[in-house]
């Protein structure tokens, strides 16, 4: 009797009888849950997916080596290594790292909402300071289905 004062044993319910349905509706909806919305790659993990990009024929021809990086994204906003900066400071960032690289291009990643007037003050920018290896520009393609932006 010390080892079941409560006597908990009797004032327990009997269990349900008619749940059985009940557990089968919950298996076949987690079964059509997987169907309707599963993926394979979080159901098959191992998968191998290949992510190679496509290939464009002759697209080293014209390339140039390069370090120096630059990022337009709209009008008179640049990015750089050291942070954002305007045409003012682009112009003497441009001449410290033209005088540390000596004959690379400079690469400019432009957005497709740059101007292209804003294209010509980067690449004379770009001349003045010294880049003797020219500029190299690197645009966002337009896609397919996407709205314009004037």
């Amino acid at each position: 009797m010390i080892t079941h004062p409560l006597d908990l044993a009797a004032r327990l319910r009997p269990p349900p009888r008619n749940l059985d349905m009940l557990f089968l509706v919950n298996g076949a909806l987690i079964v059509v849950f997987f169907l309707l919305f599963g993926s394979r790659f979080v159901l098959a993990p191992g998968l191998g997916v290949d992510f190679r990009l496509p290939e464009m024929a002759l697209a080293d021809a014209g390339a140039a080596p390069t370090a120096v990086v630059i990022s337009l994204r709209r009008s008179g906003m640049v990015l750089v290594d050291d942070g954002m900066l305007d045409y003012a400071q682009l112009q003497g960032w441009l001449e410290k790292r033209a005088r540390r690289e000596k004959g690379l291009a400079l690469l400019v990643r432009a957005d497709r909402r740059v101007a292209l007037e804003d294209l010509g003050i980067i690449a004379e920018m770009a001349a003045n300071a010294g880049f003797t290896g020219g500029v190299q520009w690197a645009m966002e393609p337009a896609r397919a289905g996407a709205p314009d932006e004037h």
